[in-house]
């Protein structure tokens, strides 16, 4: 079943060949019952194929990218400290699986170490502590400035949980479905999931984020160097990255998961030196905390956009 029946995606490419990819890709993912935006792009000749390239998605822990740039920018101008201490109180951190979210205890993390377990593990008390030192409002004031309108940063991670717990309670099965129910009606039970109030981000947004990270033509060097070391920790690799391993090939990404969607963004480095860029948000038609099939299949489309792009 279609996550959206009758929806007709809107394509990009730049030959019938890209075009026959995308198209391919999203009748796969609306055959497992997915709806979603697709864009991959090869940094150095700018060829690219995809579909809904434009549409806001809320972005879960994928907005931890541009967050992650924003802080790299302040170390790289001496305004922020790598080595500065923060103490995490579980008490009164964000709700998640891993890292300090996960802890039992206080704990003293380094400005520079809590960056690395934003992005390597996801860590939701990790970005909150750090949004504590650069504030939401300050975090998208400078995505503005940098010219990266299409991404909006509007919350700290743990009010996904916040809505969910306001609209289901403890419920989180029950959440999941008001957020399968409310992508056909449009109205979002879950605050969080309404692209008007959401952090958000189009495919299209994020594509060109990465190739200015990977290009050095946003922040400084320092900055962008950083960020492209730290996403290549990242241990989640079911997704894109799930396809594209090999020894001559380097993967360098970030998930987001929360509730229906399942999200990556990233960029596959080739011995060959080939860089290619791509974004995959996708939102799921049914009531499943797992669903890997639907992982499997994001990794495919990434493989066959990777091989149909490299030069």
């Amino acid at each position: 079943m279609s996550a959206a029946p009758g929806h007709r995606p809107g394509y990009v490419g730049d030959d019938g060949a890209l075009l026959d990819v995308a198209e391919a890709v999203a009748a796969d993912w609306a055959a497992l019952g997915v709806r979603g935006s697709f864009l991959v792009r090869n940094l150095d000749t700018g060829e690219r194929l995809g579909f809904d390239v434009q549409e806001p998605v809320p972005l879960a822990s994928v907005v931890k990218v541009p967050l992650a740039l924003v802080l790299l920018d302040r170390i790289a101008t001496g305004d922020l400290d790598p080595a500065r201490p923060v103490t995490v109180d579980p008490a009164a951190s964000s709700v998640g699986p891993t890292g300090l979210a996960a802890f039992r205890y206080p704990a003293t993390v380094a400005v520079g170490d809590l960056l690395q377990l934003m992005l390597s593990v996801s860590d939701n008390a990790a970005a909150d502590a750090l949004l504590d030192l650069v504030p939401v409002a300050e975090v998208d004031t400078r995505l503005r400035s940098w010219g990266c309108a299409g991404i909006r940063m509007r919350h700290r991670m743990n009010h996904m949980y916040e809505c969910a717990a306001g609209a289901a309670g403890n419920d989180f099965s029950l959440a999941l479905e008001l957020a399968v129910r409310d992508e056909h009606t449009g109205r979002h039970t879950v605050g969080t999931l309404d692209p008007a109030h959401a952090n958000t981000g189009s495919a299209a947004a994020l594509v060109e984020l990465l190739r200015r990270v990977w290009c050095d033509e946003i922040s400084a060097p320092p900055a962008t160097a950083e960020l492209r070391r730290l996403m290549g920790l990242q241990v989640f690799t079911q997704r894109l990255a799930s396809e594209l391993r090999a020894d001559s090939l380097r993967w360098s990404g970030k998930t987001g998961t929360f509730l229906h969607l399942r999200h990556e963004i990233g960029v596959v480095e080739a011995d060959s030196g080939d860089r290619v860029a791509m974004a995959a948000l996708t939102r799921a038609d049914r009531r499943a905390g797992q669903a890997p099939d639907i992982d499997l299949a994001i990794g495919c489309a990434g493989r066959e956009a990777f091989e149909a792009l490299r030069r």
